[in-house]
């Protein structure tokens, strides 16, 4: 079986690798040369866990994968095409813009030859693959094609692994010829007794939607919680243990922090609101996620100045961590990058260090001074502020970051530390939500 996978990103490029992990011969196209190049010389755009390891084998040992610039040469013989193309948010709206997915549907459409099927990997709002079907359509026969809905659940920092070993895998498809061709594709995942769950095309759309909003409110969710224990005395790691206990609960996304961030939740928050307004129908829980936790880094810069007393002018801070979250280089809508600007704003002089994101951040934001390492970050800085948990950042020589501060305080994002502990050293401690 021969897929292509339309879109080389970050969803395009960990799902061709994974399924040429299977045995499929992939064939990845996508409009950037550059990128391709890189690919090709096993230098992967992105960090990921793992990644490296998968293009170097497939690339140079099997010889599984292939890339190509040219869509129309890429399209014979093939028996599926994932869309895997960016749904990024429009600037003035907060739907998702499908500019490119409907390219690619119409250039798929002028070159397809045999019966294959067009699988929606992007994720996209409820009606976008039926109309990707009606592109199609204009060009070819019903029977030469069909669409499938076949959304990603995939995890920055552990992407591969929730790919081979995921909790579920959505088919939403209209024949049944097309579903057996998507089971077909999975059926390792079946063998260790993965649930295969069929559904129609646009059920398929709102499940993807409908678990990131959901995963996006138990955090909104936490936080608010969190707010409401520091003013009371309560703690709400305690709080959140307790709640995770109940099964109908669950503990995870339970962890009170500056907010989310991502490619992910921020987009299809919004795009999901935007796309229930469309059909008559106001998501008020979910667009009180979203200002929730638009909010929620403001709330952490304010009580960060609140401590300076709001004079942050010429005031150095050291922040560790700058990607959303650990294990990956992803900057998009961090909210460190969001803390560090507000910071910035209020005159404050920010130095930051983070294992992976350096370079993209640099892009994104040039007032802050970057160092490579957390020590150097902290030299004859007036105060620590620990934003993403990345595993080194639990094992700081506590005692030495008190000597090289110049003012003993700690301002703990993510709660890897304690104040018992932090203060027994001497050292102010303020985490979330105590």
């Amino acid at each position: 079986m021969k897929i292509l996978i339309v879109g080389v990103g970050y969803v395009g490029l960990v799902t061709g690798l994974c399924l040429s992990e299977f045995g499929y011969q992939i064939i990845f196209v996508d409009k950037n040369k550059e990128k391709l190049d890189n690919l090709k010389k096993s230098k992967c755009p992105f960090y990921e866990p793992g990644i490296d390891q998968l293009l170097d084998k497939h690339l140079n040992e099997t010889k599984r994968i292939n890339f190509s610039s040219n869509l129309s040469n890429s399209m014979k013989n093939i028996d599926i095409v994932f869309i895997s193309v960016g749904t990024p948010s429009r600037r003035l709206e907060d739907e998702a813009d499908l500019t490119s997915v409907f390219e690619v549907s119409k250039e798929i459409a002028s070159n397809i030859n045999n019966y294959c099927v067009i699988v929606t990997k992007s994720t996209v709002p409820v009606g976008t693959t039926r109309k990707i079907k009606e592109i199609i359509s204009q060009q070819i026969n019903k029977n030469k094609f069909d669409v499938v809905s076949n959304p990603e659940f995939l995890r920055e920092g552990s992407a591969i692994n929730d790919f081979m070993r995921p909790d579920r895998v959505i088919i939403g498809t209209e024949s049944k010829k097309s579903e057996e061709v998507m089971k077909e594709i999975y059926r390792p995942l079946f063998l260790k007794e993965t649930p295969i769950i069929s559904t129609s095309i646009e059920t398929a759309e709102i499940i993807k939607y409908a678990s990131n909003s959901f995963l996006a409110t138990k955090i909104a969710f936490i936080n608010e919680v969190a707010d409401l224990c520091e003013v009371s005395g309560a703690n709400v790691q305690d709080v959140a243990k307790a709640m995770g206990l109940d099964r109908r609960i669950g503990s995870k996304f339970l962890n009170a922090g500056p907010g989310y961030g991502g490619s992910c939740f921020p987009k299809d928050v919004k795009a999901f609101s935007s796309t229930a307004l469309k059909a008559g129908i106001k998501l008020s829980i979910v667009d009180a996620v979203n200002n929730s936790n638009k909010l929620r880094p403001i709330k952490i810069a304010n009580k960060i100045s609140n401590y300076y007393n709001n004079e942050l002018k010429n005031v150095v801070l050291t922040l560790l961590g700058l990607s959303f979250k650990p294990n990956t280089d992803d900057i998009r809508d961090s909210t460190s990058i969001i803390i560090a600007k507000e910071l910035i704003n209020r005159g404050a002089i920010v130095n930051a260090y983070d294992p992976k994101a350096k370079y993209n951040a640099q892009k994104e934001i040039n007032e802050i001074k970057y160092f490579d390492s957390a020590y150097e970050a902290c030299y004859q800085s007036n105060g620590l502020i620990i934003a993403t948990e990345w595993n080194e950042f639990r094992g700081l020589d506590l005692n030495k970051i008190k000597k090289i501060l110049v003012k003993p305080v700690i301002f703990d994002l993510r709660n890897i530390y304690s104040k018992k502990e932090t203060n027994l050293l001497g050292i102010e401690y303020f985490g979330i939500g105590s």
